[in-house]
């Protein structure tokens, strides 16, 4: 027979790792602010091996609409700005010899719809994968039943497992609030 709460404890471990990505994905979105983590995906040829740019360079924001990238090696300032113009966060660098600077513009109304837009699929994803850790759960509780689980306990905790859906589909909703505001914000 199978533990219920060990079930309910899965699919949740499922749903926050949902919640993880979307965070991973929206920390990816550039909303006009300055965010060193729109860089995370960018990877950059150091001698001979792809490394994250973080890996080769220190990377800070000293304003709003800045970021800055002090190389450790003069040598990687080529395949810094090369990794970042052929990235596709279509800002171009500019690079005065001692550090590489990018400037954030502010994005275009159009643009920051495209971004919502985005943002509103991300959290979408998000909520399919916490739907579909609920009817997994379920699924589990449902052969339960037929190895010896009461159906009560089945009704009971397929209750919890759906208020929990509910407590991270509420987070999703929570934190696609907060981007979009974010984004919207001039």
């Amino acid at each position: 027979m199978i533990d219920v709460n060990a079930c309910i404890n899965e699919a949740q471990e499922k749903m926050d790792m949902a919640i993880m990505y979307l965070e991973e994905s929206f920390a990816h979105i550039r909303a006009g602010k300055a965010n060193p983590r729109i860089l995370d995906g960018i990877r950059v040829d150091s001698y001979g091996s792809m490394v994250p740019l973080s890996n080769v360079s220190a990377i800070s924001t000293p304003d709003a609409r800045s970021i800055t990238i002090k190389p450790w090696d003069k040598s990687m300032f080529r395949a810094i700005e090369k990794a970042i113009i052929d990235s596709d966060l279509g800002i171009m660098p500019e690079n005065n010899g001692e550090i590489i600077r990018i400037g954030i513009p502010q994005p275009t109304e159009e643009r920051r719809k495209q971004l919502s837009k985005q943002c509103k699929g991300e959290a979408e994803t998000a909520k399919i994968s916490i739907r579909n850790a609920r009817r997994d759960g379920i699924d589990i509780l449902k052969k339960a039943v037929k190895d010896g689980l009461s159906e009560d306990n089945q009704k009971d905790a397929e209750a919890k497992l759906q208020k929990v859906h509910d407590k991270y589909i509420k987070k999703v909703d929570d934190m696609l609030v907060e981007k979009e505001k974010e984004i919207m914000t001039v």
